[in-house]
């Protein structure tokens, strides 16, 4: 019997290799270099890399992939249009890191609406507060929601119970739901604008000068997405002008984000440094498991779980 040649960055590894069936052949590298020596060979591969423009030169190098497995979410930057010609599937990792995420989402709109960031410097300097730096309720507050995908719905289910009135924007509106062609002419009503977009060339620079200045003056932008999906140049100049009142901002371009860049030194910007999806121990384990599931899904001919859209970039 032919064996499927499975090539996959070594990261993986231990939590994968122990569980694969007799049917697979599976291939490991450490490198750049030896992920693009592999690439050719496979028929199924998982190469996500830390470094995007090195992943997208292994994947470009997977001339023979019949399916791509990846734990990120996003597919920005890879090379989607080679894949759909090859006729590849691309599974990716929607869902993965959603809970932590959304945890993330309610961590930021706490720190901002209570100043907590202003009491934990008083506590490095040893002051003791007289009042609280921050005195806005999420109760009753309102949340615009922008992406409604598996991180999207868990936000809005978590927000509900703090009394926050949630409106996401999806394709198809209906009921506490806004179209995407109607957002912008309703910033004007919503105290937290919440980004959870995928970034596909739709989305870049989404949230511009307009997009900020229809916002409340009190209104928080909080972006979970990609830092692609904002203008920054623009957000920075709202920020120091108090166009709106501040920004959490887990994402960012580039990232890292340079130390001398502007945005660390905008005091209504709160830089999470991308960390909401890593805020869990689990990230690894639930990829690995979703992979072999699909695996057996594979050997099977059935449909693998969540495929990504290659036209959409999603």
């Amino acid at each position: 019997m032919t064996k499927i040649k499975f090539v996959a960055a070594a990261l993986i590894r231990s939590l994968v290799e122990p569980h694969l069936p007799d049917w697979i052949e599976p291939h490991w590298y450490m490198s750049k270099e030896e992920g693009l020596a592999l690439a050719p060979m496979a028929d199924i591969g998982w190469f996500d890399m830390y470094d995007k423009a090195e992943m997208c030169e292994v994947i470009s190098a997977a001339t023979n992939l019949k399916w791509l497995n990846s734990i990120y979410a996003g597919v920005d930057g890879m090379p989607l249009a080679q894949l759909k010609t090859q006729g590849t599937i691309v599974t990716n990792g929607a869902g993965i890191n959603a809970v932590t995420i959304a945890e993330y989402v309610v961590m930021a709109m706490l720190t901002v609406a209570k100043g907590y960031r202003e009491v934990v410097r008083a506590a490095d300097r040893r002051e003791w507060l007289m009042d609280a730096p921050g005195k806005v309720e999420l109760y009753g507050s309102k949340a615009l929601l922008l992406g409604y995908g598996a991180i999207g719905k868990l936000v809005e289910e978590r927000l509900t119970p703090f009394g926050v009135d949630v409106t996401a924007v999806r394709r198809s509106a209906g009921r506490g739901t806004l179209a995407p062609h109607e957002w912008r002419e309703r910033l004007n009503e919503f105290d937290w604008v919440i980004l959870a977009v995928p970034a596909t060339p739709e989305t870049d620079g989404m949230i511009g000068a307009a997009e900020l200045a229809a916002m409340k003056p009190a209104a928080t932008l909080i972006n979970i997405a990609r830092g692609s999906v904002i203008d920054q140049d623009a957000l920075i100049a709202a920020l120091h002008n108090k166009v709106i009142a501040s920004a959490f901002l887990d994402v960012t371009t580039p990232e890292p984000l340079p130390g001398d860049h502007a945005l660390w030194r905008t005091e209504n910007a709160h830089i999470s440094m991308h960390l909401s999806g890593r805020a869990q121990t689990q990230m690894f384990q639930r990829s690995a498991t979703r992979f072999l599931e699909n695996l057996a899904r594979y050997r099977k001919g059935e449909i693998l779980e969540p495929l990504v859209n290659l036209d959409l970039g999603y």
